[in-house]
Order: C-alpha cells, then sequence, then structure tokens
C-alpha cells in the first residue's frame, strides 16, 4: 500500500522483508512532520497554533503544547543524529525557548501552576533539552538559561495530578538538578515512590488508583523513569534504574502480541490520538539495553506500526497529524486534547538515539509473533487475553480486567475501557449518540423502556491459559438492587466462547453484541436462525452464534459518523425477550475474522450442553471446553 501524503526513500526488502523500512524512512518522516509544523509558529516559534479544536486549556496552552511535544522530534532528531540536521531546526527551537520563558515577550508560556496542562508540556522540555544538550542548552545565554530555570522551577514544591503525572515532575525537576539549577529532591523521591504503590506486578503499572491499564503503562509509566535514569548523575539513582529497566524487560516479553501483522495496535484506551507512540517503550528498551525482543523484532514491529499509519493517510496531506485515529475522529480524543496534542507520537521517534550502526537499524527484521504461529497470552496483572490469528493477522484483546474507573463510587461506562473485547482490525462504537445504545462488545440487561445496563467497573477474577473471568453489576431504572452478571471467555482456535450467568428481573431482555465493524461504505449484513453477522467492503467479518440461553432471531446494529476505522459501522448482535426473573446461563461464540465465517455452519457444528450450570461446548475438531460459574454475587 503506498504512502498517499509523502514522498519517502526507496524500500530495503532485504534488510526490511516485511515493512521495507529502514532508519532513512523515520529520518524522512521526522523531517516532514517538522517541516509542516512551521507555517503554523508564532513568530518568535515559541508556539505552534496548529488547526483543529481547542482543548480545555486554551489557545495559548495549545500554543506550548504545540512547540513542547514537537520539540521531543525535534531533539531525538539533532540528537541522533549529532547535529546534523536540515538548516534552521535547531534555531527554531532554541528561539522559541527564549521568547516562550520570557515574560512579556507576547509569546510567553503561562507559568506552572498546580495541576496544570503546561506540567505534561515542561516535561517534554525537559527531556528534550537533555538530549540535545550539546547543541542548545551548552549554547544559550546566560539570561535565557535563568529564564528557563525559572519557568521550570514552577514545578517545585507544586502539586500534580495523582497518576503519571507525578513523572512530569520527577524528569523536569531532575533536569534542573542535572544543569546545578535549585530543585525538591523530596518532589523526586516522593514522585517514584508514588509510582511504586502502581506497580501490580509482570511489568505492568496501573495509571493511578484504580484498574487503570492502556498504552500509558509503555508510552509514560515506563518510559518516564527511565528516562529519568539517563538524566540522573551515573551511579545515582539509588538502584532504581535496574528496577525500572528488569520491570520493562518484563513487560516487553509479552508486547509484541498487542500488534497486527499489519502493524496495527490493539485499539483500546485513552489518547489514542497519539497513535505510533505505542512504539515508544520497544525502542526505550533498545536505549536502555534491557529488551528481551531481538533487534530485527524490535524495527519490524516498530516500523510496521509506524508504516501502518502512513499508508493510511497520517500526517495527512498537510503533513500535519489531525485529533484522531486514521482521520480526524473527536470521539476518540479527550476534552484535554487540543490540536497538538497528537504530537506526543513524537515517542515514537526515540530509536533514532540509537546510532545508525546499532543492531536495531543493521539487523534483518523479524516476524511478529501474529505472523508465525496462532496466539493466546494471559495477562493476568490487567486480566486480559490476547488472542492472534496468523491466517488474517488480526490480534484481539479480551478484557476482563481494566474499566479505567476510580477505586470508589458507581464508575463510568467508557467504550474504550469496559467492552468485552478489542482489535487490531476494529475499534469500539464511541460518538454520544451511539453510547446510549452501548451494543458492540458488550452484554446488556435491557429494560422494558429500551435502556441498557452499563459494565461500568469491571470485578476480575480469573485469568489464566485461555481463559478469563470477571463479574460486573448492571443497574436497571425502576430497580433498587443490582443484578449480578458474570462471564468468561474462553479461546478455542479463532472464536472467543462467551459465558454468561446472570440475574435478571422479571420481563428484561438480555443483549450480546460482537465487534463493531466500519468502513467507507456500508457493511454487508446477514441474519440467521440464532446468529447474525456482518462485512466490510474489504472482508473483515464479524459474527455472533447462538449456543444457550438466546431466541432465534439477532440483529444488526448500523451507526454512522460513531466509529474509528470509518464513517460506516455495524454490530451483530443477539438477543433474549422476556427473561423469567431469576438465574440464566447465556452462551454465545464471537468470531472476528478477514476470511469467510460461515455462521450457519457454526451454529450447526458446535454442541453445547448445560446442566445445572455446567457448561460444555464441543467442537466440530473434538475438542470440549467446560465452564463452571463461580457465582460470586452474594446470594446467589
Amino acid at each position: 500500500m503506498p504512502a498517499p501524503h509523502l514522498d519517502l526513500p526507496p524500500t530495503d526488502r532485504v534488510l526490511s522483508p516485511r515493512t521495507g523500512w529502514t532508519r532513512a524512512h523515520w529520518e524522512a518522516l521526522a523531517d516532514r512532520q517538522l517541516e509542516a509544523l512551521v507555517p503554523y509558529a508564532t513568530p518568535r516559534f515559541a508556539q505552534y497554533r496548529l488547526p483543529g479544536r481547542a482543548s480545555w486549556s486554551g489557545i495559548v496552552s495549545d500554543g506550548l503544547e504545540g512547540y513542547a511535544r514537537s520539540f521531543l522530534l525535534a531533539a531525538f532528531r539533532i540528537a541522533g543524529a549529532n547535529g546534523e540536521v536540515t538548516p534552521g531546526l535547531i534555531e527554531r527551537y532554541t528561539e522559541g525557548l527564549a521568547a516562550g520563558t520570557a515574560r512579556g515577550s507576547g509569546e510567553a508560556w503561562p507559568e506552572l501552576t498546580d495541576c496544570s496542562q503546561q506540567m505534561v508540556e515542561a516535561a517534554s522540555i525537559a527531556i528534550g533539552l537533555h538530549e540535545t544538550r550539546p547543541w542548545i542548552w551548552d549554547k544559550l545565554d546566560t539570561r535565557v538559561r535563568e529564564q528557563v530555570v525559572d519557568w521550570l522551577s514552577g514545578f517545585v514544591g507544586h502539586r500534580t495530578w495523582d497518576n503519571n503525572w507525578r513523572l512530569f515532575q520527577v524528569v523536569s525537576e531532575q533536569f534542573l538538578a542535572s544543569v546545578g539549577a535549585p530543585f525538591s529532591q523530596r518532589d523526586i523521591d516522593s514522585g517514584l515512590d508514588r509510582i511504586e504503590d502502581w506497580y501490580i506486578g509482570d511489568g505492568w503499572y496501573t495509571d493511578g488508583d484504580g484498574r487503570n491499564f492502556d498504552y500509558y503503562n509503555g508510552w509514560a509509566m515506563h518510559l518516564y523513569p527511565l528516562m529519568w535514569a539517563r538524566m540522573a548523575t551515573p551511579g545515582g539513582d539509588g538502584g532504581r534504574g535496574k528496577v525500572y529497566r528488569e520491570r520493562l524487560a518484563q513487560f516487553l516479553r509479552t508486547y509484541p502480541q498487542f500488534f497486527g501483522a499489519d502493524g496495527a495496535p490493539v485499539h483500546q484506551g485513552r489518547s489514542l490520538t497519539y497513535r505510533f507512540a505505542v512504539t515508544a517503550p520497544v525502542w526505550m528498551g533498545a536505549l536502555a539495553d534491557c529488551t528481551p525482543l531481538a533487534p530485527g523484532l524490535t524495527r519490524r514491529l516498530a516500523s510496521g506500526t509506524l508504516r501502518h499509519f502512513v499508508e493510511r493517510g497520517v500526517p495527512d496531506r498537510r503533513g500535519l497529524l489531525p485529533l484522531g485515529w486514521y482521520d480526524t475522529f473527536l470521539p476518540a480524543t479527550q476534552p484535554y486534547s487540543g490540536p497538538a496534542s497528537p504530537y506526543w507520537a513524537s515517542k515514537a521517534f526515540l530509536g533514532l538515539l540509537l546510532p545508525a550502526g546499532h543492531p536495531v537499524w543493521t539487523e534483518r527484521e523479524q516476524p511478529l509473533p501474529v505472523e508465525e504461529s496462532i496466539q493466546f497470552t494471559a495477562l493476568p496483572a490487567p486480566g486480559w487475553l490476547l488472542h492472534g490469528t496468523p491466517h488474517d493477522g488480526v490480534v484481539r484483546l479480551i478484557n476482563h480486567g481494566s474499566d479505567h474507573n476510580p477505586q470508589d463510587g458507581p464508575g463510568e461506562d467508557d467504550p474504550h475501557y469496559t467492552r468485552f473485547a478489542y482489535s487490531t482490525a476494529t475499534a469500539p462504537e464511541s460518538s454520544p449518540h451511539v453510547q446510549e445504545r452501548a451494543v458492540d462488545n458488550h452484554l446488556a440487561l435491557i429494560a422494558p423502556d429500551g435502556t441498557p445496563s452499563r459494565r461500568r467497573r469491571i470485578h476480575p477474577l480469573t485469568c489464566a491459559d485461555r481463559r478469563a473471568t470477571s463479574l460486573y453489576h448492571a443497574c436497571l431504572p425502576d430497580h433498587r438492587e443490582e443484578f449480578p452478571i458474570e462471564s468468561t471467555s474462553v479461546l478455542h482456535g479463532p472464536w472467543e466462547i462467551r459465558v454468561h450467568w446472570l440475574r435478571a428481573p422479571v420481563g428484561a431482555s438480555v443483549r450480546e453484541g460482537g465487534y463493531a465493524v466500519a468502513d467507507d461504505t456500508l457493511p454487508y449484513a446477514d441474519l440467521g436462525p440464532g446468529w447474525a453477522l456482518t462485512r466490510t467492503r474489504t472482508g473483515l467479518t464479524s459474527a455472533v452464534v447462538a449456543l444457550y440461553g438466546w431466541d432465534e432471531t439477532g440483529g444488526i446494529a448500523r451507526e454512522a459518523e460513531a466509529n474509528a476505522y470509518g464513517p460506516h459501522s455495524a454490530t451483530p448482535y443477539l438477543t433474549a425477550h422476556g427473561h423469567p426473573g431469576g438465574p440464566s446461563i447465556h452462551v454465545t461464540l464471537v468470531a472476528l475474522a478477514r476470511d469467510t465465517v460461515h455462521a450457519q455452519a457454526l451454529r450447526e457444528a458446535i454442541a453445547c450442553t448445560v446442566q445445572d450450570d455446567l457448561v460444555r461446548v464441543t467442537f466440530p475438531d473434538g475438542g470440549t471446553v467446560t465452564v463452571v460459574p463461580r457465582r460470586l454475587d452474594n446470594g446467589s
């Protein structure tokens, strides 16, 4: 697939048989992005005011964001080339630094105050200054150095949000320490101590209290501690650096399983507009000399992901990164996202800090796990199963553990966190106008007025081998009690079997949705007795097949402008109407594939029996799975 908006170097299929990409492609893309920003700069380059929806922090903060996040990209490009870069690049960011930190300059950056967006951007500037020290910091005059120190000193003794933001303070104050400026060792130590409360093992942090698992684990919780260690005096990290390297190594052992054969990452979590920043922890593993991945696999993963977006029009024809996934799609963003927010993608270019002769750039690419064999990976820490199929290159994430809710309270239903499954080929239906229906990858009780229950707070129960179980409590209007829904996912071949044990009030309905598929044209739909199926023009098929407890008639939920993968989307679903009240069991086969799915044949060939609470599913190959609900519902 060609890159529609970029002129790229020739591919090298000997060195890079999977992607064709080399270091030259990364440098060319970095240069194009940096060049494209210039028309949007303020006169002295302290801000880049890009087109697009403003954030809740305002235009000046958004302009600072444009400078800071692109400075990360510029810094990696400058340092990786030993300062031999496009004329004017170093000068632009040097002048912008002087103007942004000069009060009254007309382009001055907002002061750092408690929990302000400026804190996020200051960390990028601190990292950029550290990595470009011989070319920028060391050549600043005393006045500008004092301005920069004065601005960054707004961190000292101040409060950040109690999540990954603690690390912005850590790296910024460590930079102050590295240049002999006043700083607070207590701030640094308390920030690093705090993330210990969030480390739950196997290389996984939750981003603050609660069960907040997403790509922030890689591009923040692992990245910043190791960037801090790069800044710290050699031997002065108190042994923390060794711990951080060991944890990143643990995380990276299974991280390649998150990527499809086409380079796409699993579409889950917030801030997805950062796109190829998902590759940052892979590069950091190589940079910190702690990666368990072969050099050829590191580059294949990273280049494959970058190429995936480039071939789908990112950057756009202006050379910019729009707010969205492939193109502008605001439901994939958050209110804090401004026009320059996507430039946290600059973290993907960490690999340029590795010299051109490093093995990650010189060794032959190696295949991703999904390109070699079927993959079943259990991640007990976040409560996820990863399921990759080599015949179509699709990876699915089965979610029984991440809900992005605080520890207390009822929680919220965020489609990027609470759905049963995500994948490298699909996105959840996320526009506000469709969230009321909440069909895709959700098991809902439906009240007589049509109101669906929400899977807000997920209680993980088990996650091992090819199965995972969780519990959520459904709430319905006009009912004071909560109704338990215990769900188990079992992976078999290319399929997921979902077994739900639940309680429901008399007259309620039960509904189960499969994956939403999206395209630029209307997806095809088909229905049969006990199954529903939808397929895109390119052959991506989503199907649900009733194995037990469902009506014979399913349905297709069609939406428009609701999905990051395309303007037309459709979700197959099953229903069971007129619940008698009390407990019931519902069993579904869920399929997502790029090849043909014969839903009727699956319905006829797969047997499901339920005796008491024992569910047994028998497959055409003779394999069986059994599920017995734990029934942790306080009274069943």
